[in-house]
């Protein structure tokens, strides 16, 4: 029945359909389809089509901006995510998981600021140099922010780069740079040149900026102890002293006040610090060897006492055996160590650093047979890194010893010193100051030069091998090369006012560059004008202008003791003679010539002789009334 009827309706409709379209064959409806409403169809259509297509880019739009922004939603919420997990696993200190989150953080996101801190924080913790390129690549993105800039200096200074660290304080603004973070951080610097004046300066400022960090007035306390100056090591001692009560600063306080009071020669209080340091939780094997500096000039009985109890712990670690046998061997008991090795496991002494420790002291008590058989019998694999010390050490045997004639053993010395010095080049610039310092110690003056030289190229290590190149033209009385080193030593510290008094002082002395070293003995004296060495250098260069008058001025102010050192007795004696007072000319004369005097002083103390001899004035007062001889204060003889 459903059948049917459904038959019956579609035979109807095809019959209406065929019926309509007869119709329209025979023109009955032509009109109808070719009139307006026909038109208007006509023209819907398209619209209709418009519309429609208008409608789908739009929804394409939508769907497309909608997809971009959820994506970046997602993406944003994935870094958030990212970055909290990273973090959260540095709290816990659980630092490998954190890099590897970090990472892969920044693998999304090469220029991720948050995984780069990640990063950095990481490589901080675990004191790998990693942290310098990371903080680099921070500082890179923020070349304005003063910390980004701070804390890459402060990770450049931790591993050595100087160069980087200075560069990285300069990109500081002007208007960042009286922050007490800014005056920490150029402190420390100043340190790792080597100029404790500027690095005063700076804690000072520090702690100006802040009073009541705790931080900075421990640094600037734990330096100012030290300091000639009776008001400011007492105002530190207090410091110090108030900070022992504050938890952590405690071992560090005490450490501070225990060197202080061996140097005062307070024995009874250096004993006390000794105790609480031994029985802080943070003592550290180098403590030990702090309190044994001190029992050995306190006590005999105490002092070996400790040696005692301190072996056998030293024993356990390699590092910490190495140590003790260094400082005992600096202290006079090498003899002590050559005993002891009998008494040690081949295993802990055959590798370094306590194989090294041992070599010293052989060398330290002239054992040159011992020395030699230690480095000969020894294993080059045991070694391992240090094998140039090890060739170098056979060297030193090799001259020192007498078994053999002159030519055969410095033929082998040369082999064998120049097999350490290529060993030592191929490896860590660690490795040649180690060699350096070696050659000094042992006055291979030609081979300690050559090697100074190039440790000078290497930043962290060149204020110490431009003193040591200092000390060894000094010594060999070769000015000019002198001259050369303590302009170096100017460039890399332009503000250290002695250094810049002994460079302009060289200069007028030799007469050369005198427009400058005039220049610069004003720049010092400016900068120390109670530093008996910039006085003395500016007196001398208002002289050779010929302002003696005002030279003399200066002197006159000064106390008469420190004008009794030997090199500073030439500049006064000269000063003197030039004003035709022959007493206090003939009294500084004869301080001068009461010490050791460098070359081109003993010139300038025969034009003062001269000048005596010439003159037909009466003798003049004196500066003071009575002569003082004095030793060499540091300033004046190390130039």
């Amino acid at each position: 029945m459903r059948g049917r009827t459904s038959g019956s309706m579609g035979a109807k409709t095809g019959h209406e359909m065929r019926e309509r379209i007869k119709n329209a064959g025979h023109g009955g409806d032509r009109r109808s389809l070719s009139g307006p409403a026909s038109f208007f169809q006509r023209r819907v259509r398209p619209v209709r089509l418009a519309v429609m297509g208008a409608s789908l880019v739009i929804a394409f739009l939508l769907g497309a901006l909608f997809v971009s922004y959820g994506s970046k939603l997602y993406e944003d919420w994935r870094q958030d995510r990212l970055f909290h997990r990273a973090a959260a696993l540095l709290q816990q200190g659980r630092l490998n998981e954190a890099s590897d989150t970090a990472q892969e953080l920044l693998g999304r996101h090469p220029d991720s600021l948050p995984a780069l801190y990640i990063l950095a924080e990481v490589a901080e913790k675990e004191n790998l140099e990693e942290a310098v390129s990371r903080r680099e690549q921070i500082a890179r993105l923020l070349p304005k922010d003063a910390d980004s800039q701070l804390n890459l200096a402060s990770a450049a200074l931790r591993f050595g780069k100087l160069d980087l660290a200075r560069e990285a304080l300069d990109g500081v603004a002007p208007t960042d740079r009286d922050r007490a973070a800014f005056h920490v951080v150029a402190g420390w610097l100043a340190r790792a040149e080597g100029n404790l004046a500027e690095q005063e300066e700076q804690f000072a400022a520090a702690v100006k900026k802040e009073p009541t960090n705790d931080l900075y007035q421990f640094n600037l306390a734990a330096l100012r102890i030290r300091s000639s100056d009776v008001a400011k090591s007492a105002k530190a001692r207090d410091t110090l002293q108030r900070l022992s009560k504050v938890a952590p600063y405690r071992t560090g306080v005490l450490r501070a006040l225990l060197n202080d009071a061996v140097e005062r020669n307070d024995l009874g209080a250096a004993d006390n610090f000794a105790q609480q340091l031994q029985m802080s939780p943070e003592v550290t094997f180098g403590d030990y060897l702090l309190c044994l500096n001190f029992y050995r000039k306190l006590d005999e009985k105490k002092f070996r006492l400790l040696l005692d109890k301190v072996k056998p712990f030293a024993a356990r670690n390699f590092n910490d055996l190495a140590s003790l046998m260094e400082w005992m061997n600096q202290n006079g008991l090498a003899g002590d160590v050559v005993k002891w090795i009998d008494k040690l496991p081949a295993a802990e002494l055959n590798s370094p650093p306590a194989a090294i420790a041992v070599s010293d002291a052989y060398a330290t008590v002239k054992n040159w047979s011992g020395l030699k058989r230690w480095t000969h019998t020894s294993e080059t694999s045991e070694w391992g890194d240090s094998k140039y010390l090890r060739l170098a050490y056979q060297a030193i045997a090799t001259r020192q010893s007498q078994s053999r004639s002159g030519g055969a053993a410095n033929a082998e010395f040369e082999t064998l010193w120049r097999s350490a010095e290529e060993l030592a080049n191929e490896q860590e610039p660690e490795h040649a100051l180690a060699l350096a310092r070696l050659a000094s110690k042992w006055e291979l003056e030609k081979e300690a030069e050559e090697l100074w030289q190039r440790v000078a190229k290497n930043p962290p290590t060149r204020r110490e091998a431009l003193e040591a190149l200092r000390r060894l033209y000094r010594g060999k009385n070769e000015t000019e090369k002198l001259y050369d080193v303590l302009q170096r030593l100017h460039e890399t510290s332009p503000t250290e006012a002695p250094i810049t008094a002994d460079l302009a002082r060289l200069g007028l002395d030799l007469e050369q560059n005198t427009e400058r070293s005039n220049q610069l003995a004003r720049e010092a004296y400016d900068h120390a004008p109670n530093e008996i060495n910039c006085a003395v250098t500016y007196a001398f260069s208002l002289s050779r202008l010929g302002r003696n008058s005002e030279g003399l001025a200066i002197v006159q102010n000064l106390p008469p003791d420190q004008l009794h050192d030997q090199h500073a007795a030439v500049y006064v004696a000269l000063l003197l003679a030039e004003a035709n007072q022959l007493g206090g000319a003939q009294e500084y004369i004869a301080a001068a010539e009461n010490g050791k005097i460098y070359p081109e002083e003993e010139k300038l103390l025969d034009e003062a002789k001269t000048r005596l001899a010439a003159t037909s004035a009466a003798p003049s007062p004196a500066i003071a009334s009575t002569p003082v001889e004095l030793s060499p204060t540091p300033t004046a003889s190390q130039r």
